[in-house]
């Protein structure tokens, strides 16, 4: 396990030491908290060509993750401090079971029998303004981190916040490394390619510059629209729209439209071009709620973000994302709250996405693309066991450009608050 930054530890941490010991430190030890987060999660992956090298990646590991926040100093400018330390264990797997993204392999295909990082993270706040140095977890709408697997990606970099309008929440900052989810390094970012995205890159295939600026306003709690910027130095740039709307029908019932639009062009580095349009309308009735999307794909490439990480697109499903080059795709959903029935904490989602049009190349036959997913999930609401929850995720996929998919996934996790 590797612990990165102890020149920046020694700083953050004897700064700790004289802010705790000064008068001004109340709200700073008051203020703070801490917990621990564990994740344990079984997965197995089948591969159902009769001709894969693989055919199957299974893995079963234990993860911790270690959280602690200070309140700030007192004083016009408050400054504090946060950690974060990530650890995952394996419990089973093996050098023909694994790449689930649960485990690091080595060069030889053997998974690791644990990894982990550690961050600090420096902050000072000013009115509603707030800084953030170090260690960071976004999740706006052109970069988000990716918490789908054992452990969460991490990203490092400086983000500043401000809250100061009410109803406005702006951000402004820049990264310039990732740690992967399964991984104990900090590394140069780059941009997800997979499937047929058909993105060129030139010389520079990584970049150590992310830079994001936006913003979202609530107009009234039932509208609130955004917009950000996000770029990866030297590959490409883009442009985010949101526009959120909640319509009220009557007793526990409501409509929501959720439109995104997403512009992204090279930045001198490579061929990206690519405008993705989603909208998704929701209709809920007390505990049920019925959901119809339609995403479309259109330009040169495919839809462009960080690798590693999450992306914004409606279609961002268990196994795919649907943003392959001119696809064209539609989603049917359905999710029950079942504490409609008197039992608080239950819940299930089932949905069904279908996507064609796929951009082969010259003579070839259009892509065409389908996946379900069924997740029951579980967390049990009061007791000595209270935040115990428990996930079943269900997902088949099949396609004629890529690999058919069968794919079970259990996780059982705690948070456990220590002061």
């Amino acid at each position: 396990m590797r612990l990165h930054h102890k020149s920046l530890c020694h700083i953050l941490c004897g700064g700790a030491v004289v802010i705790a010991t000064s008068p001004a430190s109340a709200a700073f030890i008051e203020d703070s908290k801490a917990s621990i987060d564990l994740r344990n999660f079984y997965m197995n992956r089948d591969f159902r060509q009769s001709g894969a090298a693989q055919s199957k990646a299974e893995e079963w590991a234990q993860g911790f993750m270690l959280k602690m926040e200070s309140g700030y100093t007192e004083g016009p400018v408050g400054f504090g401090l946060d950690a974060i330390g990530l650890l995952g264990v394996k419990l089973d797997s093996g050098s023909g079971r694994g790449g689930t993204g649960l485990l690091p392999r080595s060069a030889s295909g053997e998974p690791a029998d644990d990894y982990g990082t550690a961050g600090l993270t420096a902050k000072a706040k000013l009115s509603a303004t707030t800084l953030h140095v170090g260690t960071l977890q976004p999740v706006i709408p052109v970069l988000m981190r990716n918490d789908s697997r054992l452990l969460p990606n991490i990203y490092r970099g400086a983000w500043l916040q401000s809250k100061e309008v009410a109803g406005l929440t702006l951000d402004l900052g820049m990264l310039d490394r990732t740690s992967y989810r399964d991984s104990s390094n900090y590394e140069e970012m780059t941009v997800f390619n997979g499937g047929l995205r058909n993105i060129t890159l030139g010389s520079n295939t990584t970049s150590d510059e992310f830079r994001f600026a936006g913003g979202r306003y609530d107009w009234s709690p039932q509208l609130a629209t955004s917009y950000y910027y996000g770029g990866l130095d030297g590959i490409y740039d883009q442009h985010n729209f949101n526009v959120v709307h909640v319509l009220p029908l009557g007793d526990k019932q409501s409509f929501k439209t959720d439109l995104r639009f997403v512009r992204s062009t090279d930045d001198g580095g490579s061929n990206v071009d690519n405008d993705a349009f989603g909208a998704l309308f929701t209709y809920k009735h007390g505990g049920h709620a019925f959901t119809g999307g339609y995403q479309h794909m259109s330009g040169d490439t495919g839809f462009a973000y960080v690798a590693g990480g999450d992306n914004a697109l409606i279609n961002l499903l268990q196994i795919n994302d649907f943003g392959n080059e001119d696809e064209r795709s539609w989603q049917v959903r359905y999710d029950y709250d079942f504490a409609a029935m008197g039992i608080p904490g239950l819940s299930l989602m089932t949905r069904y996405v279908s996507g064609d049009n796929v951009d082969r190349g010259a003579g070839a036959s259009e892509g065409k693309t389908w996946e379900r997913n069924t997740d029951i999930a579980y967390v049990i609401q009061s007791g000595p066991l209270k935040n115990l929850g428990f996930k079943l995720r269900n997902a088949t996929t099949r396609s004629n450009f890529q690999s058919d998919l069968d794919e079970n996934r259990f996780i059982v996790s705690y948070s456990l608050p220590l002061w």
